[in-house]
């Protein structure tokens, strides 16, 4: 199977009311992630290095920052004539509402499925930090011959999400063959909802659970699959995986990637994760800067002492200021003598003079975009 054969599906705002302050305005997809990231460009770059030439991006609410950063798709090599980037809005041919689950946003958008001359679907959401190889999940998907392959990995279960798939018994060959939704443990062996199946079986699926008022992808159409098809999962755990399910894991993977096997796992040099970028001066350190294990974009201005810190573009750190353990996004500026800890500050923040702010590391404080302290 090529990559050629496979069309993308990224779903943009599953779950993003774990999030809470950073998705009041935005998308799973558009939240700001490592620097200069979104947590969109992972799927999306994960698929064009498996040579995926197609993507539709499922979009619902809130989308207009998704839109302005995935554009055209050029970023990534899919502002093309034939196929390429495809944003899906959250409107069906015979409805005015939004789609409130997964199966109704892929019944919705049935007319993409049928122009795409494609012969499967990869389907991923958005809250999944990772950097796979698709097309090994390809081979898999062709040796094993499996109606359905999804990826999972064997790791602490997201606890806020309340529809995990967990593969209870999974044979030698990896086909499930006993599976259980959101079961009372704590390390599992659970799907990413990263799934591959022949788009001619999705829209049989979809199309008979949408006729039967069905609401859940997982419970309805996985498991029901799994007694009744041959599904396998695709171990995933050799690569670096953060499921995002809640500000506490959203700054937990965040503050891993400081560590340096972490980060080249994630951003692996073969697989490159790309971005919108925003051009920008270098950044500037003054001459009492101190900055240790921090990630500094392009683009800041750095006074202060900045330690263990993950800074977006723009960020400014004045004369006198103290910056511990903390995320500060896009052209927030932290003003002089002021002490932070265990603080992630969404765009545009600023923080007045002399100033002191502090979360915990089991309790990091999120400060909503556009806030005067």
């Amino acid at each position: 199977m090529n990559g050629k054969n496979v069309l993308g599906m990224i779903f943009a705002n599953i779950h993003e009311e774990t999030l809470e302050t950073l998705t009041e305005k935005r998308t799973m997809g558009s939240v700001p992630f490592c620097s200069r990231y979104r947590l969109i460009d992972f799927p999306l770059s994960n698929m064009v290095e498996s040579s995926v030439t197609k993507v539709g991006v499922v979009t619902n609410s809130n989308f207009n920052s998704l839109m302005d950063h995935v554009g055209t798709g050029k970023p990534w090599d899919l502002s093309r004539k034939t196929d390429g980037l495809y944003l899906l809005p959250p409107y069906s041919i015979n409805s005015v509402t939004m789609w409130g689950n997964r199966i109704d946003a892929i019944y919705g958008n049935m007319g993409f499925l049928n122009h795409s001359t494609q012969e499967y679907v990869l389907m991923s959401d958005c809250y999944n930090v990772m950097n796979i190889d698709f097309n090994q999940v390809f081979d898999a998907h062709e040796k094993t011959g499996a109606d359905i392959t999804v990826v999972g990995v064997r790791a602490k279960k997201p606890v806020s999400f309340g529809n995990v798939l967990v593969f209870d018994k999974v044979e030698a060959d990896g086909r499930i063959t006993d599976a259980s939704i959101d079961p009372d443990v704590d390390e599992a062996f659970y799907s990413t909802n990263i799934i591959l199946m022949k788009k001619q079986l999705l829209e049989s699926l979809v199309s008979t659970a949408h006729s039967k008022n069905e609401v859940s992808f997982q419970r309805n159409i996985l498991l029901d699959s799994i007694k009744t098809r041959k599904v396998y999962s695709y171990d995933a755990t050799d690569c670096f995986v953060g499921t995002i399910d809640s500000i506490q894991s959203y700054f937990d993977i965040s503050m891993s990637i400081l560590d340096r096997e972490n980060k080249k796992k994630l951003f692996a040099y073969e697989r490159p994760i790309y971005t919108k970028e925003r051009d920008d001066m270098p950044t500037l350190y003054g001459m009492e800067a101190n900055v240790k294990n921090s990630l500094v974009a392009d683009g800041c201005v750095v006074k202060g002492t900045v330690e263990n810190c993950i800074l977006f573009k723009g960020v400014q750190i004045k004369e006198g200021a103290v910056v511990k353990n903390s995320i500060l996004m896009q052209d927030t500026v932290v003003g002089e003598n002021v002490k932070i800890n265990y603080i992630i500050a969404d765009k545009d923040c600023s923080i007045k003079a002399d100033v002191e702010f502090s979360g915990a590391a089991s309790y990091p404080v999120c400060v909503s975009k556009g806030t005067r302290i």
